[in-house]
C-alpha cells in the first residue's frame, strides 16, 4: 500500500476515477482497453481534460492525445496565442516500461480533482500510450529482471519495430502519427518516459537530456547551465538524488561514463532538430514499481514547475534559435566524444564483485546492496563536431523518390515543384565508399562510414521535381536527413539504396570490340588505362578488370550508378 499514500488527497474524492495502479496497491498497470476507458471517463468528467483521436497506428488503433489546461482550452493554436508553454509527454513507447502511463493518469486526475494545481501558463499534451501494439502484446514474463508491475506490454510494436529508433525513418504508422502530433503541438519541452537497464545503484530516477553541445548555441548552454541543474534542484527538494542516465553496462560505473549520444533516431535527438528541449527520464528497473511511478510523477511536476517559472526564457531561446537556423551557414553532421573534458557528479552505487555462477560455474558479476557507497565521479558530457556541412541555397530531389518526399512533407518541409523541365548546374555527390550492416537493424541494413566526392554537373530535371529552399525552420532537419554522411540520414537508412546497384552492363565478348574502338578514338582514356596498369600489377593481369575500366570511362556506363539523387544548388 506504499503507493497509495502518495496520492491520499485525490483518493479522498471518490467521484474521480481511481486507477488500477491504486486499486492494486501499486502492483498493476492497465491493459490498453482499460487505459482508454479510464481516459474517456476522465474526459467526460473534467472540463480541464480533452481526449483527442489522432492518426492510425500499425495496431489498427489510433493514437490518442490528451490536452490538459487550467481553463479547459484544448485548441493548440488558441493555447499558443495565449502564450501557454506546452509540454509534450510520451508514455509507453516501450510498454514494458509503463511507469509514465500510470504516473500521467495520476497527475492528470489530480489536476482534474484540484489536488494539484496546474499553472495557468502551462498546457500539457500527453500521449497516454504510444506503442499500442506492444501494449496489447501483454505478458508477465517480459523484462525478466524488472521489479514489477505484475504484467505489462512488449518492447516491439505491431511490426516488431522499436519505436524509439523510428523517429527519422518512420517505418511505422505509429511514428507517422507521432510526427503529425509533434508538429501540431510544437512543444517547448518534450518528456519521453522510460525505465532503464544496466548496473545496480541507489538512484530511483536518472535522466537523459538533449545533449547540450548538439543542441548548440544558447539553447545548449541553457540546458547544461540552467535547465538540467534546475531539475536536479527541484527533485532534491522532493527527496531524490537525480543523476544523468547511467550509460554504463559494466561493473565499474564509479569510474564514470559518457553521456548518452542521442542521435536523431531517438526522441531527444529528434527534438533537438526542431529546437525543443527534450528529455528521457529513466527510472531504475530494480526499484519497486510503486516507487518508480511516484518518482515519474514527481519529476513531471518538476518539469511543469521549471517550465512555468522560466517559460518566457524557454520560448525566447527557441525563437532565437529558429531564426539562427534559418540563416546558419554551417551545420555539424557528425560528433566525437571529448575525453579531455568532463563534469563531476555525485553517484550513489553499490559495491560489486564476482562469485561462481550457479549456471555456468564461471565468475559472475553481482552487486552487494549491503555495501552502498557515494563517490564523486567523472561524467563525460562534451561532444565535439567532427564534420561540418555548408548548407546549399536549396536542395533538389527528383519526384521519383516519393518515399523521401512523403517524409519531408510529413515534417512540414516547404517544397516547390518545378514548373517546367529545366537543366541546372548543381553540386552532385558520388558515393565512393560505404559500409552496410551485415545484420538487420530495425528492418534495415544501415549504411555508415560514407565517403563522397562532389563536383558540379549539368543535370536535367523534370516538371514536378522538388526544389527545397534552405531558408526555413526545417534547415537542420534537412541537413541531417539529406546529407548522406550524416548518421541518421535517409541514405544511412537505405532510402536511396537503389542507386548503389548497377542496372546496365555488357556482354564481355561483344563489348571487347566496342571498347577497342573507343580507345582508338579516345587516347586520353587509353592513357588512363595504361597508367592504371603500370600502378597496379593485379589490374594489369586481369582482362575483365581492364574491360570494366574502359566501360566505366565511357558514355555507355550509366550516370545514375552511385550518383546520390539529392542535388545541391550552391
Amino acid at each position: 500500500m506504499l503507493a497509495l499514500g502518495i496520492f491520499a488527497a485525490c483518493q479522498s474524492q471518490a467521484q474521480w476515477p481511481r486507477t488500477l495502479f491504486e486499486s492494486s496497491g501499486g502492483t498493476q498497470t492497465p491493459t490498453y482497453p482499460q487505459l482508454i476507458r479510464w481516459w474517456q471517463q476522465l474526459d467526460r468528467q473534467s472540463p480541464r481534460v480533452a481526449l483527442k483521436t489522432m492518426g492510425m497506428t500499425d495496431a489498427g488503433y489510433p493514437l490518442h492525445l490528451v490536452i490538459v489546461s487550467a481553463d479547459g482550452d484544448a485548441d493548440l493554436a488558441s493555447l499558443r496565442s495565449k502564450h501557454r508553454h506546452i509540454l509534450l509527454i510520451i508514455n509507453g513507447i516501450h510498454p514494458g516500461e509503463p511507469d509514465g502511463i500510470d504516473a500521467s493518469m495520476l497527475l492528470v486526475r489530480d489536476i482534474a480533482s484540484g489536488a494539484y494545481s496546474l499553472p495557468r501558463d502551462i498546457a500539457l499534451a500527453i500521449i497516454p500510450v504510444y506503442n499500442i501494439g506492444g501494449c496489447l502484446n501483454r505478458s508477465a514474463d517480459y523484462r525478466v529482471d524488472q521489479n514489477g508491475p505484475e504484467a505489462f506490454g512488449f518492447r516491439g510494436n505491431s511490426q516488431n519495430l522499436d519505436l524509439n529508433r523510428d523517429f527519422i525513418k518512420c517505418d511505422s504508422r505509429d511514428a507517422r502519427a507521432f510526427t503529425e502530433i509533434f508538429h501540431l503541438v510544437d512543444p517547448d519541452v518534450m518528456v519521453d518516459n522510460h525505465v532503464s537497464d544496466g548496473a545496480d545503484y541507489q538512484h530511483v530516477m536518472t535522466l537523459i537530456c538533449s545533449q547540450h553541445d548538439k543542441l548548440g548555441g544558447e539553447m545548449g548552454s541553457y540546458m547544461s547551465e540552467e535547465f538540467e541543474p534546475g531539475l536536479h534542484a527541484l527533485m532534491k527538494q522532493k527527496g531524490y538524488d537525480l543523476v544523468p542516465y547511467v550509460n554504463d553496462f559494466d561493473e565499474t560505473p564509479q569510474k564514470g561514463w559518457a553521456e548518452f549520444f542521442d542521435s536523431p533516431r531517438y526522441s531527444s535527438g529528434f527534438g533537438t532538430l526542431w529546437s525543443t528541449f527534450s528529455f528521457i527520464p529513466e527510472t531504475h528497473m530494480l526499484k519497486p514499481y510503486s516507487q518508480r511511478v511516484r518518482a515519474t510523477y514527481d519529476l513531471m511536476q518538476c518539469f511543469i514547475a521549471f517550465t512555468s517559472a522560466h517559460g518566457d526564457r524557454i520560448r525566447e531561446l527557441r525563437e532565437k534559435t529558429r531564426r539562427q537556423i534559418r540563416e546558419q551557414a554551417l551545420f555539424p553532421i557528425s560528433w566525437t566524444l571529448d575525453t579531455t573534458s568532463h563534469a563531476r557528479i555525485t553517484f550513489k552505487g553499490y559495491e560489486s564483485g564476482h562469485k561462481p555462477s550457479e549456471v555456468s560455474g564461471q565468475p559472475r558479476l553481482y552487486y552487494d546492496r549491503s555495501k552502498p557507497y557515494t563517490a564523486v565521479i567523472p561524467f563525460y558530457n562534451y561532444y565535439r563536431p567532427q564534420q561540418y556541412i555548408r548548407k546549399p541555397r536549396a536542395y533538389l530531389i527528383p519526384q521519383g523518390w516519393w518515399k523521401v518526399v512523403e517524409l519531408l512533407r510529413l515534417n512540414g518541409v516547404k517544397m516547390q515543384p518545378l514548373p517546367r523541365d529545366t537543366t541546372l548546374v548543381v553540386e552532385v555527390y558520388h558515393i565512393d565508399q560505404y559500409q552496410t550492416y551485415p545484420r538487420p537493424y530495425e528492418g534495415h541494413h544501415p549504411n555508415s562510414n560514407v565517403q563522397v566526392t562532389v563536383r558540379e554537373q549539368n543535370i536535367h530535371f523534370r516538371k514536378g521535381d522538388l526544389l527545397i529552399p534552405m531558408n526555413q525552420d526545417a534547415n537542420r532537419f534537412l541537413v541531417e536527413t539529406l546529407e548522406p554522411q550524416a548518421e541518421d540520414s535517409y541514405f544511412a537508412w537505405n532510402f536511396f539504396d537503389p542507386v548503389l546497384g548497377q542496372k546496365e552492363g555488357y556482354s564481355a565478348y561483344s563489348f571487347e570490340d566496342i571498347a577497342a574502338g573507343y580507345l582508338r578514338d579516345h587516347p586520353e582514356v587509353r592513357a588512363l588505362l595504361e597508367q592504371r596498369r603500370a600502378e597496379d600489377s593485379a589490374f594489369a593481369r586481369s582482362g575483365p578488370a581492364q574491360l570494366n575500366f574502359v566501360f566505366r570511362h565511357s558514355p555507355y556506363y550509366e550516370p545514375d550508378h552511385l550518383r546520390y539523387p539529392v542535388y545541391r544548388i550552391p
